[in-house]
């Protein structure tokens, strides 16, 4: 990083990458691990419809509006300083959300979470980038990817069991308190992390921050509540102040001393397609998830742990997808991203016959088992194959580009995905149909976008995998 250089690092440096790996495993893992458990919340606290929705959104909210903004903190404050402070804040709000007595204090609780998730994911990816080695960047990066992807299956699995278990009567807290432990791993391990100061004062832009604050939250706001709330006229208004409020932070990059995003990134066509390709991606993924638990519960009748259940071969082929990324990666390169979204893309359309059927079921399993997969493939392999394209000064404003990215597509792709579902259609079948024809066409896009990567990037080492131990 520019002006900032880094002190040696502990004896503990092999726990680097599983400190990073766990605190990247916990935030992704609040991004899902609530929609399973928002029926038994609704119950439980006597919530209304809208307050659930905040419950949901205001992890997401809140994560998604920072990243940016806590990428240019790092540089300025310190990774590992600003990696212990959003690891402090997110154990905070989960503890505060388990013991939640009623739905304000959950939503405030869930934006403290969020919080301290937005403040953590850039560092991450700027410790990875500048704190291991460049031969052993490559596997760091794919077990990042990975993790995230597992990450994201595992949240709703877990719920289901914890929800459907009822351990020691806590019911949906325990959905919350279970990330207690898995927080305090990457807390404590803080000290391990490499140590930076500035030489150079780097500057925050401050009113760049509050443009792309105002512009994500006014984006994720209305696309997390807009469907649940009839589409009411202060959503297309924020629709549209989300609009005029990013324009104007990318058009005056330029013109500011200190951008929180480097003009460079503009002109970086591995960065733009990468950031591209992270954003649709994402606006399939958690929303396929989301989907199949809907229809499972509310249209067939599953109950959270059967539901729960139905998806473990999904959660479980993305490990055997990650772990042939590299193999995958050596022999086709770039061209084994737009391969494994064609598969999920293919998942989506047959899978659609075959779930709510009696003869189906052990077909469906089959094909969600193909499907997690190529899951575990892509996103072992993209960060990887996007961050080894992206040189010089673009290479730290992606940090913060590439999980923001990641969480606008997810918001959005859940509200488009839910617009298809909820589409007029003769029965729960159909509405299925409709809502993985959507995922059909996102995944078909993705591998279109993928095809518009270098192919000459880095491929994965043999000895990338999923850390296991560290999540």
């Amino acid at each position: 990083m520019n002006g900032r250089r880094f002190l040696p690092l502990p004896s503990g440096r092999g726990l680097l990458l599983p400190v990073l790996l766990s605190a990247t495993f916990v935030q992704l893992l609040n991004v899902t691990i609530a929609q399973i458990a928002a029926p038994a919340i609704q119950s439980g606290l006597g919530a209304g419809p809208g307050a659930v929705q905040l419950v949901l959104a205001g992890y997401t909210l809140a994560y998604a509006c920072l990243l940016i903004t806590a990428a240019r903190l790092g540089d300025r404050y310190g990774y590992r300083r600003l990696f212990a402070l959003g690891t402090a804040v997110f154990t905070a709000g989960s503890l505060a959300s388990a013991a939640a007595p009623g739905a304000g204090w959950l939503i405030a609780a869930r934006l403290v979470q969020g919080a301290g998730s937005g403040l953590v994911a850039p560092q991450v990816l700027s410790l990875i980038r500048t704190g291991v080695p460049p031969d052993r960047r490559p596997r760091a990066l794919a077990l990042y990817g990975a993790t995230m992807g597992v990450a994201s299956l595992a949240g709703p699995l877990i719920g289901g069991l914890l929800v459907g278990a009822d351990l020691f009567g806590l019911g949906w807290r325990a959905v919350f308190l279970v990330t207690v432990p898995v927080a305090l791993v990457p807390l404590a391990g803080a000290a391990l992390l490499p140590r930076t100061r500035s030489t150079g004062g780097e500057l925050v832009d401050w009113p760049g921050a509050a443009l792309a604050t105002t512009g994500f939250a006014t984006l994720v706001l209305p696309s997390a509540l807009g469907r649940e709330a009839g589409w009411p006229w202060w959503t297309w208004v924020s629709f549209a102040v989300a609009a005029v409020t990013l324009t104007c932070f990318v058009r005056t990059l330029r013109h500011r001393p200190a951008p929180l995003i480097h003009p460079s990134v503009l002109r970086d066509g591995t960065a733009r397609r990468g950031v591209l390709l992270v954003f649709v991606f994402n606006a399939g993924v958690p929303s396929f998830t989301y989907l199949l638990f809907l229809h499972l519960q509310t249209a067939l009748g599953y109950t959270p742990l059967s539901a729960a259940l139905v998806s473990a071969p999904f959660a479980a082929a993305a490990v055997a997808g990650s772990r042939a990324a590299p193999a995958l990666s050596r022999r086709w390169g770039a061209t084994t991203l737009p391969a494994a979204a064609l598969v999920l893309a293919a998942t989506a359309v047959t899978l659609a016959p075959l779930i709510g059927t009696g003869p189906g079921r052990r077909a469906a399993l089959l094909i969600l088992a193909a499907g997690g997969t190529a899951f575990g493939l892509f996103t072992a392999a993209v960060f990887t194959l996007v961050l080894a394209g992206v040189r010089g000064t673009a290479a730290s404003s992606v940090s913060g580009l590439l999980p923001t990215a990641q969480q606008l597509g997810g918001s959005i792709g859940v509200t488009a995905a839910g617009l298809a579902y909820y589409a007029p259609a003769a029965g729960p079948n159909a509405a299925f149909t409709h809502a993985m024809a959507y995922e059909a066409a996102i995944f078909a896009l993705t591998a279109l976008i993928a095809l518009r990567l270098p192919t000459t990037q880095t491929p994965l080492p043999a000895d990338s995998r999923i850390a296991t131990h560290s999540t």
